[in-house]
């Protein structure tokens, strides 16, 4: 879509079947639909705005909603867990963890900060976040947004948001990146701490390198899962009772 774009496509969406291997539970699942969608001349907090409109429209009579609710990620850590999450230590970041009790999978794989900042998202910040409203987590880390825009007058964040309904994550946007170097770079810098992960790495995206080298507009865009807000609509408490085929029942 963002070779569409730097080809001058204007304002795009499409809705399509996505696929995720070894995600299975009441909110995920392997194979899900999802609508995405790109707005030249629009900067993520415009772009939120739209999100918030359409979100709106889609469960209207089908599940009340309070006033939209805004917050960075800074804010949300600081409100929620009381630290700041752009400056926090590993020590930090392992303490709140063990003092919510959130238990690792495996205890000896040495876990980044990111890593811990997302398992405190995932296990404690989304299920104290406010309910029955729509709420919007902007400017995250810039290390956690590798194909957004970093902002202007703070390289430590990007221009990233996520939309959550009843600590249930419905979106992920960005204000894109548009410097093939930079974002090639990016690329790079990601394989390398795959690798040392022991992870396999990602071939390198080089026709999206290629458009953003020709010219990309001013653009935002979000992805959102067409799945979750059905269940939502449907007062559901699985994507199992809103998919016809989900693993496990298939």
């Amino acid at each position: 879509m963002k070779r569409l774009l730097a080809s001058g496509a204007g304002a795009i969406y499409q809705i399509c079947k996505v696929f995720r291997q070894g995600e299975a539970g009441r909110n995920h699942n392997p194979e899900f639909t999802m609508i995405e969608w790109y707005q030249p001349d629009m900067d993520y907090q415009q772009l939120m705005r739209q999100v918030d409109t359409l979100v709106r429209r889609l469960l209207k009579d089908k599940l009340a909603l309070n006033e939209t609710v805004f917050f960075s990620y800074r804010e949300v850590f600081e409100n929620i867990v009381g630290i700041n999450p752009l400056q926090a230590t590993e020590a930090e970041l392992k303490a709140v963890v063990e003092a919510n009790n959130i238990q690792l999978y495996n205890s000896d794989v040495m876990l980044s900060n990111d890593a811990l900042l997302d398992l405190i998202i995932t296990h404690v910040i989304q299920a104290r976040l406010p309910k029955n409203a729509l709420v919007f987590i902007y400017d995250y880390p810039a290390s956690q947004a590798a194909l957004a825009n970093i902002k202007k007058n703070d390289v430590d964040i990007a221009e990233r948001f996520e939309l959550y309904i009843n600590g249930i994550e419905l979106a992920n946007g960005y204000q894109e990146l548009r410097n093939a170097n930079e974002q090639q770079q990016r690329f790079e810098k990601e394989n390398s701490l795959r690798e040392l992960a022991g992870l396999q790495t990602v071939p390198l995206d080089t026709n999206l390198i290629a458009a953003l080298e020709s010219g990309l507009p001013m653009v935002s865009g979000v992805a959102m899962g067409l799945d979750r807000v059905l269940m939502l609509a449907a007062g559901a408490d699985s994507l199992h009772d809103v998919i016809a085929f989900t693993i496990g029942n298939a």
